[in-house]
């Protein structure tokens, strides 16, 4: 097998070891259904319990407001669809931002088309939340604000501490998507004033197919899938105890060395930023320097396709992306890219990397000289960087 460095955590993680050793029990050993009486299950229904009360203790909220669902996308479309429902009487606005995963952008889609309002908040040019827009979207009907705590593309952690104090001070309720964001970064529900929160358990080196949806006690909305009385009747179906026994020991993990992986992340990643934005002309860095993920990179080239760079660096053994997972082979740009005002033509020349604690210096080094030399390759077959090199003497922009 060729070399691979693998550079997508975002997209998906590794599952460990770990992870995997604690799941497997419950697939052939004590595979009872938790819901059940009888004592065959008991082992089942304390895997889950310890899972609930380790999650909501890394986020300092209590075991009943955790809710096991699919995934990040069940989670955040369980948020917006089911206080619309329930709130809906008491108004019908919505406020979240332009640069929102599309399991948020699409739901308040599909929430537009049944009667409701939604205001898409504008960003900076580092993709940070104006909270003085915020404010001026506030009306007598807004019930929602959701705003994801740290973007999926372009890393900017978002000041989820000031606009959940504004949502509070309105009497709103505040969710924030917070996929890539759970430990990764410290997050205090009650510190944030955050009501509801999802989160997945693939971006942290669990399993696929298992997230959760944090509701602070108080939040009344419903149900979202119906058929049975799991999840405090309040999310049916059997309940997927490998996903969540392995869900529960990967954030164990994630906790017990997030400071250090944090900063091994940082390193890393700042050291990647230098090496490229020193040998590679034409080059941009999106997203914020300072408040900003601890694995993410995420560059603009200019004069070349981000689409044609992937396909080089995959035969080179480097995995990346030009952005979500959830939008690869779209030929749209990102529109976070372009919501943070790049133009169409630079924003096609993306790319994400996104970093895990076993990445090391020496596979920095490496993907910094591959992108520097198919940068360069692919420069010298585009002729918009001929002709701007030639009206422009050769200068570095």
């Amino acid at each position: 097998m060729k070399q691979l460095i693998y550079l997508d955590n975002a997209a998906t993680t590794k599952t460990r070891p770990e992870v995997v050793e604690a799941m497997l029990p419950y697939f052939t050993e004590y595979y009872g259904n938790p819901s059940s009486v009888y004592d065959f299950s008991t082992e089942s229904k304390k895997a889950v319990n310890h899972a609930r009360e380790t999650i909501a203790r890394s986020l300092g909220a209590k075991t009943n407001e955790i809710y096991f669902t699919a995934g990040g996308s069940e989670a955040d479309n369980w948020a917006l669809v089911a206080t619309a429902e329930a709130y809906g009487n008491k108004g019908k606005h919505i406020i979240t931002t332009k640069i929102e995963h599309h399991a948020i952008l699409h739901t308040c889609q599909y929430l537009e088309k049944r009667g409701y309002e939604v205001t898409y908040l504008d960003v900076d040019e580092n993709g940070v939340v104006k909270l003085d827009e915020l404010k001026k979207s506030i009306r007598p009907d807004t019930i929602l604000i959701s705003v994801m705590f740290a973007n999926n593309e372009i890393g900017t952690i978002e000041p989820i501490k000031e606009i959940g104090a504004i949502a509070r001070e309105h009497g709103i309720l505040f969710h924030t998507d917070a996929v890539q964001a759970f430990a990764h970064v410290p997050i205090d529900v009650d510190a944030y004033n955050i009501d509801m929160l999802s989160s997945s358990g693939h971006k942290l080196n669990g399993p696929k197919g298992i997230g959760f949806l944090y509701i602070r006690t108080g939040v009344k909305i419903r149900s979202f899938i119906h058929g049975g009385a799991q999840e405090r009747k309040r999310r049916a179906g059997t309940e997927n105890v490998p996903g969540i026994v392995g869900y529960g020991r990967a954030v164990e993990l994630a906790m017990a060395n997030m400071e250090e992986r944090a900063a091994r992340e940082t390193k890393l990643r700042d050291y990647l930023m230098k090496r490229v934005m020193d040998e590679v002309p034409f080059t941009r860095i999106n997203g914020s320097r300072t408040s900003r993920l601890p694995n993410n990179v995420n560059f603009a080239f200019q004069f070349i396709e981000g689409e044609s760079l992937l396909i080089k660096l995959d035969m080179a053994g480097i995995c990346g992306s030009s952005g979500s997972a959830c939008t690869s082979g779209s030929l749209d740009p990102s529109h976070v890219l372009l919501a943070i005002g790049l133009p169409h033509e630079i924003a096609h020349g993306s790319l994400r990397l996104t970093l895990s604690e076993e990445n090391t210096q020496e596979e920095m080094d490496y993907v910094a000289e591959q992108i520097k030399d198919i940068v360069g390759y692919l420069r010298s077959m585009s002729p918009l960087y001929e002709d701007y090199m030639k009206h422009n003497g050769g200068g570095k922009k």
